[in-house]
């Protein structure tokens, strides 16, 4: 009984013990509890309040200072500079055009110019029983390739006049190197088209072409072979190209000199072959004239061959004087050519156009002074007729 009940005492003091110390494991727990909860503690975990929105409806980013500067001045210098750059381009391009427009306002003027001409020379050649631009006889007649190559130069003469404005327009304005190059270039090219159309003339009437009837009385005086000399060319040139270099100068008067060698051959083969047409001509008879017909058509047909060869060295001239030049000097030469030729046929017209009344003064005029210069040169035959 006594074991009993010691055996009970302490049961009830294990059981009162387990039951203290789960109130202690509660309380301990409520109070690990409570201090998480408190804030300021180092242990408070709460999450970051949300970001709020701005007015514009966007999210309100953290503003860091001088973050947005720097990269919008570097932003709106490159489109500073395109700005500039779109406004010369287009300063360039209104300049260019302004240039083209007035190239053809001058165009416009020359033409209306040219064709008050026309009508005048027409109006004039009627009054006098002539075909104008023919060089026939009353009667108007003209081979059909002569008509065709007057028409066609007539029309080359219009663009080598819209040719010559923008030339001189572009060479006035000081355009780059690169851009005045193309317009020479085109300047040559233009050249070259006059060349084939006389080519094909040759071919059709050789006659037409080789007596310069498709050019004005002025131009007749100066005509060798049916076209320019290239060395009597280059003679007027070389004055009005100064400054040149040495190695420049004496490309020049090489081609100069090669220019007259080709033409001296070129003479002295044309006279052989009229000389030969004389000897085929004048040593026909009544019996064979038939013959002798045939072998001098044969003979006239070497006339094509020597047109074509002086062509050709016309054409070649051209080209190395191109090629000597810089492309400035280049631009000078052309604008020099075209003026020459340009004052030629100013001056037949003037001719063409002067009083009648003045012709029978001037004439009598001319007749006392060309008695006197005969009078002297035979004078002067007369000093050195020991020689």
């Amino acid at each position: 009984m006594m074991m009993k009940a010691i055996l009970t005492k302490e049961l009830c003091h294990l059981i009162q013990g387990s039951s203290k110390s789960g109130e202690e494991s509660t309380d301990s727990g409520s109070a690990v509890n409570t201090l998480s909860n408190t804030p300021g503690s180092p242990t408070d975990h709460r999450q970051p309040p949300p970001p709020q929105m701005d007015t514009a409806g966007g999210i309100d980013s953290p503003r860091i200072s001088g973050s947005h500067s720097h990269p919008a001045a570097a932003k709106a210098k490159p489109a500073q500079e395109k700005t500039l750059r779109r406004l010369a381009q287009n300063r360039e391009a209104a300049r260019k055009s302004r240039l083209r427009k007035k190239a053809y306002v001058l165009q416009l003027e020359s033409s209306r110019i040219r064709l008050a001409q026309m009508e005048q020379d027409l109006q004039r050649a009627r009054s006098q029983g002539l075909f104008l631009g023919g060089g026939g006889a009353a009667s108007g007649s003209i081979n059909s390739g002569g008509a065709i190559f007057d028409m066609e130069y007539s029309r080359w003469l219009d663009n080598d006049h819209r040719h010559m404005c923008e030339l001189r327009t572009a060479f006035q304005a000081h355009l780059s190197d690169g851009d005045l190059r193309v317009i020479v270039e085109g300047y040559i090219a233009h050249y070259d088209e006059v060349f084939l159309l006389k080519g094909a003339a040759a071919k059709s009437d050789v006659f037409h072409l080789i007596t310069g009837m498709w050019t004005t009385p002025a131009e007749r005086c100066f005509l060798w072979m049916g076209g320019f000399r290239p060395s009597d060319l280059i003679k007027m040139l070389i004055p009005q190209l100064d400054p040149l270099t040495e190695q420049q100068f004496m490309g020049i008067c090489s081609l100069q000199h090669s220019s007259q060698q080709a033409e001296e051959a070129l003479s002295q083969g044309l006279e052989q072959l009229q000389q030969s047409l004389v000897d085929t001509i004048a040593n026909g008879s009544v019996n064979d004239n038939m013959q002798h017909m045939a072998i001098a058509l044969g003979k006239l047909a070497n006339l094509e061959g020597f047109v074509r060869q002086a062509d050709n060295l016309r054409q070649q001239t051209l080209q190395q004087l191109h090629r000597l030049l810089t492309v400035r000097q280049a631009a000078r030469c052309f604008l020099v050519i075209g003026d020459y030729y340009g004052r030629l046929r100013a001056l037949s017209s003037l001719w063409a156009s002067r009083p009648r009344e003045s012709m029978i003064v001037a004439a009598d005029d001319n007749s006392c002074q060309t008695t006197t210069d005969l009078q002297m040169v035979h004078s002067s035959q007369n000093h050195f007729s020991n020689f």
